[in-house]
């Protein structure tokens, strides 16, 4: 039994002194209307009203009860009339876990100009480079990077991230070039933990896929610590465009093995569901989508 349902028949009941009339008005049948209040007679354990053939009256307890029902529904058409008039704005809090290079580097400028757009809204952002829960944690959305987005989640692609093998002139001055990716296995190489597969870098060889098994002095879960690292001379990286394309630009670290290119990552807005989906979560969706296209910024060494 539909609780609510059965308070607004009784209480229509009561309003208009009769089942036929309050049926009418709610439209479904005189009998209908009977049995729901019956049935709310029987989960109370009371009696409601006493009928005779010309009309109702309330009992005692059916008095009381319908003082309790009106003001319990007048609440709760007021609180329906008040999220329908805020349903189209984008308003509340809105959780979001991005990234942590990624959100520093590019999105938040991005967030700043979302929130002078939508100004009701107020973001609450978690930069973490491992992948939260957002039902479990309680986030609206995520900013994922990854190869392979494996989720029951919507998922909505933004932007390539794409992959190169860099290194600072002053390391490939001591140490040389590498030309094949083989070559990688006596170089100094720093690895990302995070990785599907930490140690193990993939390339695309006119034969098809090429893995090597890579080494050095620095393993990290943080990109930035691999560019400083980098930067200094320490090693060779395998880093994401956005990370070091600034670099790249400014020749300050240089791509290498042109010829064997990475399998790109993706940008991925993550969200739990399509229903029922907050207008602060689809804006912010949706300004992303506007505002993150190709080509890119950081792949502006490319051009």
């Amino acid at each position: 039994m539909d609780v609510f349902q059965a308070m607004r028949v009784f209480a229509k009941v009561v309003e208009l002194d009769g089942f036929s009339r309050a049926a009418q008005r709610l439209g479904i049948s005189a009998t209908a209307a009977s049995r729901l209040v019956a049935d709310l007679e029987a989960r109370l354990g009371v009696r409601l009203l006493n009928r005779t053939t010309r009309r109702l009256y309330l009992t005692d307890s059916g008095r009381s009860y319908y003082e309790r029902c009106t003001h319990i529904l007048n609440d709760l058409d007021e609180a329906e009339l008040t999220i329908a008039s805020t349903a189209g704005r984008p308003q509340g809090l809105l959780r979001v876990s991005a990234p942590v290079s990624f959100g520093i580097k590019h999105l938040s400028p991005l967030f700043l100009d979302y929130l002078e757009r939508y100004p009701e809204v107020k973001l609450e952002l978690s930069l973490a480079d491992r992948q939260v829960d957002l039902v479990e944690e309680g986030y609206d959305l995520a900013l994922r990077i990854t190869h392979e987005l494996k989720t029951m989640l919507v998922a909505r692609p933004l932007a390539p991230a794409r992959l190169v093998v860099c290194a600072a002139p002053a390391y490939l001055k001591r140490h040389g070039v590498p030309r094949t990716p083989e070559d990688l296995r006596r170089h100094k190489c720093l690895c990302y933990t995070y990785d599907a597969a930490p140690g193990t870098w993939e390339f695309e060889g006119p034969s098809g896929c090429i893995r090597v098994s890579v080494e050095g002095p620095l393993a990290t879960n943080n990109g930035d610590t691999l560019r400083a690292a980098a930067l200094a001379g320490r090693g060779i990286i395998m880093e994401p465009t956005f990370q070091v394309g600034e670099d790249l630009k400014q020749g300050r670290l240089i791509r290498l093995l042109p010829e064997y290119p990475l399998r790109s990552l993706t940008l991925y807005a993550v969200y739990p569901t399509r229903r029922y989906l907050s207008p602060k979560v689809r804006t912010l969706v949706d300004f992303l989508v506007e505002r993150i296209t190709e080509p890119l910024p950081w792949d502006a060494w490319m051009r």
